[in-house]
């Protein structure tokens, strides 16, 4: 991923620096494990421990020749660690290290997500809660439906965040695994307690059958999560860009100062973030494919994943952690207009209200079929009329409406009725 759209913290995971430590600190553990078992000589680990590392543009060096990662690492840490290096990786295959350090940087990566999640949630909860009771309306198909609150708004936003946490906890889970079974994974040639120590100390749990790889379907499901919360952010990015539009401005990115919206046009202020964390959010999805195509591989492995994955994975995990934290930092200074969004629950003349009149005239004894159509007949008037007609008045001149309803027709205009519920929804999001 480009630097403008990464964090240290992310990519740091990524770089070789921290893939090669992973992997010498397998090789250190299996052989801890190997030399307590008698396998190796006892001073085997500790050289490696006391001399074992690596130089990343030696390993490169080293792999322009033999055309094998794993085999250039083991040269150059055997260069610093003299004879017993010999004793290094018995009886292991490269996956063994390759397939345990990835789930190693999976997990890492998935901390970092989790607490960008975090992070989302404390600004969505915010702002749910100071706009509990801020009246917008509600719209379906874009068009105006019923009153809600943009503090409804934001705490429906928190749940799925909420949700998304809970999804990527458990594809934590699933991808926090160690394989160190050998080749084709039958442990022929490296003992299962191996795989066990090392696990332990990594705080990863034993591979429950494994072929030379780790099976794939757990990585289809962690990428496949990400995607979902992409989709997430992308929503939640819309919702802004269309609140952001000059026809709606109900509200918009923090525009700083100093900030200019366009080379042309000195007036505009456009979603630009938003717009950013919609594009963002493909990438993080585009990996989803891909990931759920690596789960079908020949016999006990090949290699088709791996290309795949040395792309796939820093990207989406580097895109997703950046979206995560811009997408925070925009609700965090999102500017709310109360005012227009007062304006725009009135601009229909009432037509908000027009289920309630149905309702309440089935309540009489009319049928509902008659009622939808004299509620209907009067809200097209108003329609029409472009915000020139009140829905009420209109409902007033009508010899059944008035018949049915009396006065109780002036108590139906009232937006408390929609918002009544609020606190019980938001006990449900926030308990």
């Amino acid at each position: 991923m480009i630097p403008r759209y990464s964090r240290p913290e992310m990519t740091a995971i990524w770089e070789p620096e921290n893939r090669f430590k992973i992997w010498l600190e397998i090789e250190t553990l299996a052989a801890e494990k190997m030399a307590e078992m008698g396998t190796i000589p006892e001073d085997a680990p500790k050289a490696l421990r006391a001399r074992g590392g690596f130089d990343i543009a030696r390993i490169d060096e080293i792999e322009r020749e033999v055309k094998h990662d794993v085999i250039a690492f083991l040269t150059s840490v055997a260069e610093k660690v003299g004879p017993k290096a010999r004793f290094m990786h018995q009886g292991m295959t490269s996956s063994d290290v390759l397939d345990t350090a990835f789930a190693m940087q999976l997990t890492q990566a998935a901390d970092l997500l989790i607490k960008g999640i975090d992070t989302l949630c404390g600004a969505l909860k915010k702002q749910a809660h100071d706009h509990k009771d801020t009246l917008c309306i509600g719209r379906s198909h874009g068009i105006h439906a019923e009153p809600t609150t943009f503090g409804l708004k934001m705490a429906g936003h928190y749940a799925a965040f909420h949700r998304a946490r809970k999804r990527l906890e458990a594809a934590r889970a699933d991808i926090a695994t160690c394989k160190i079974s050998g080749a084709v994974g039958t442990y022929a040639t490296v003992d299962p307690s191996v795989e066990e120590y090392v696990a332990k100390n990594l705080d990863l749990t034993p591979e429950t059958a494994a072929t030379q790889i780790i099976p794939r379907d757990r990585h289809a499901m962690f990428f496949a999560t990400l995607g979902v919360i992409a989709a997430s952010v992308e929503n939640l990015a819309t919702e802004i860009r269309h609140l952001q539009r000059t026809e709606v401005r109900e509200a918009e990115e923090h525009f700083g100062k100093g900030q200019k919206g366009s080379s042309a046009m000195p007036h505009k202020r456009n979603p630009v973030l938003s717009e950013n964390l919609t594009g963002l959010s493909r990438i993080v999805r585009a990996a989803v494919t891909p990931a759920l195509e690596n789960v079908t591989l020949w016999h006990e492995r090949d290699i088709s994943h791996s290309s795949v994955e040395r792309v796939m994975a820093p990207d989406a995990c580097i895109a997703l952690d950046f979206a995560l934290m811009r997408m925070a930092s925009v609700i965090n200074h999102l500017l709310v207009y109360p005012d227009a969004m007062k304006e725009n629950l009135e601009r229909t003349g009432g037509l908000v209200f027009s289920q309630r009149v149905m309702l309440a005239l089935t309540q009489t004894g009319i049928a509902r079929e008659t009622a939808y159509k004299i509620v209907q007949s009067n809200a097209m008037e108003v329609w029409e009329s472009n915000g020139k007609k009140q829905f009420l008045a209109v409902l007033k001149k009508d010899g059944d409406v008035t018949k049915a309803l009396g006065r109780a027709l002036d108590e139906i205009f009232n937006y408390d009725h929609y918002i009544r519920h609020a606190d019980a929804i938001f006990g449900r999001v926030f308990r």
